[in-house]
């Protein structure tokens, strides 16, 4: 496709009285990562929200693939975020009832697959994402790492045109961070899925090609070197 995949211009969210984004505006391109870099309460997680049509901004627009996002009803929007979408939240968000390998399946049964073929699907992300040993195992059996990395696993399973990571590594130490990183995004690359990736962390944003800063609900693009 020629253009951005996702264009975001003048996004304005309030809760409340507090204004969460105030005319906020950025571009993401197929197969790119880009990192949203903002201080706690700078409305970076708001953006990715609206962005991936969680929310709908007071105002401006947000368009994806040509079709404007901000203005779908809910059923086809929640159609796009099992199909295009993928997520990554910090502390992976996973079903305690289920296994790994049926989390990491769940999207694709959602969305009206046979078990048979989204377990063996699911199968071959945790491979290869390198955590096929657990899965058999709930969450709560498996270390964070390894927890996350199955949540990367379900991103990816159904084959996103683009992943939402917020704040994939926050809870996790510096080593697993960076596994989880690498593993992300060379997926991702492989793939050809764009990610859009919100950090406060800038050893986290050395992974993209480029950044988007979030202050007071406003938006300034990085470019890197």
């Amino acid at each position: 496709m020629s253009g951005p995949l996702i264009v975001a211009t003048g996004l304005v969210k309030s809760f409340g009285p507090t204004k969460a984004l105030d005319g906020a505006s950025m571009s993401v391109q197929a197969g790119e990562v880009v990192a949203v870099m903002g201080s706690s309460g700078s409305g970076k997680s708001t953006l990715l929200h609206c962005l991936a049509g969680i929310i709908t901004p007071d105002s401006g627009t947000v368009v994806y693939d040509g079709r404007e996002l901000s203005a779908m009803p809910d059923g086809p929007r929640s159609a796009l975020r099992r199909t295009d979408f993928g997520f990554v939240f910090q502390f992976g968000q996973l079903v305690p009832e289920l296994t790994c390998l049926e989390n990491v399946a769940l999207p694709l049964r959602l969305d009206g697959t046979r078990r048979k073929v989204a377990e063996a699907k699911a199968r071959e992300w945790l491979d290869r994402l390198e955590v096929a040993d657990v899965a058999t195992k709930r969450p709560g059996e498996a270390s964070g790492g390894q927890g996350q990395r199955v949540a990367v696993a379900r991103a990816l399973v159904t084959g996103p045109k683009v992943i939402f990571a917020d704040e994939p590594t926050g809870a996790l130490d510096s080593l697993n961070g960076e596994h989880v990183m690498r593993l992300l995004t060379g997926a991702a690359k492989d793939t050809g899925a764009a990610v859009i990736l919100v950090t406060h962390e800038p050893r986290v944003a050395a992974y993209s090609n480029r950044e988007v800063v979030v202050r007071d609900g406003h938006t300034k693009q990085v470019e890197f070197a």
